[in-house]
């Protein structure tokens, strides 16, 4: 809910929401594009257009917010592309055609398509195998220093929590039950949040994740 308001997917019920220093809703629609321009979203199963191929999903964010010649438009996808470490040749493949990882890998190029300042990510390793989900983390953190990007994530997944979460805010009860780093979720006394967090199998992940 959180992520679909700041989005303007949904109509936020009280209070303030900025983005970049703007209240978004006193912004001209000059201004609001301005800021669209400047976010990418990776939605949670994806939502590739099915009858485009990669390359044109891809695309249609500068379709759709720039006046580009197609074969610039073509490079450029062909950039994004490589850059999620799909192979050349899926961008000519239909979604149908793509596994689970690679929708995941397509869907986050288009929401690289705009070199965003920050990438929103629902779920992103949601219906991932354990490989396919660890090596999502591996290159949302890659990308994350490379592009110098903020990642906003909402997640459940503890492994993507403790590999790619600088600060973590937990939810409930309609507020923000606890906010800061993985060691501050972890010395929480919110019941929740340390049964969330130091429960049977939280405690092996985090004896990994120090080992």
């Amino acid at each position: 809910v959180l992520l679909r308001t700041i989005l303007g997917l949904t109509r936020k019920q009280s209070g303030t929401l900025r983005l970049f220093g703007v209240d978004i809703e006193k912004a001209d629609d000059a201004e609001r594009l301005r800021i669209d321009m400047r976010l990418g979203v990776l939605f949670q199963h994806g939502a590739l257009f099915s009858a485009l191929t990669v390359l044109e999903n891809v695309q249609v964010p500068m379709r759709e917010y720039l006046d580009l010649p197609r074969k610039l438009m073509d490079e450029l996808a062909m950039l994004k592309i490589e850059l999620v470490g799909l192979p050349p040749d899926a961008a000519q493949k239909f979604p149908s055609e793509l596994s689970g990882g690679m929708i995941k890998r397509a869907a986050l190029a288009r929401a690289l398509a705009l070199d965003p300042d920050i990438v929103f990510l629902d779920e992103p390793t949601s219906g991932l195998d354990p490989i396919s989900a660890a090596e999502f983390d591996e290159l949302v953190v890659k990308l994350r220093d490379t592009m110098d990007l903020t990642v906003y994530m909402v997640t459940h997944d503890l492994d993507t929590l403790f590999t790619a979460c600088d600060r973590v805010a937990v939810l409930g009860k309609k507020k923000v039950l606890v906010e800061g780093t993985i060691d501050d979720m972890l010395k929480s006394e919110e019941p929740w949040v340390k049964s969330y967090f130091r429960g049977k199998r939280a405690r092996q992940l985090d004896l990994a994740a120090r080992a």
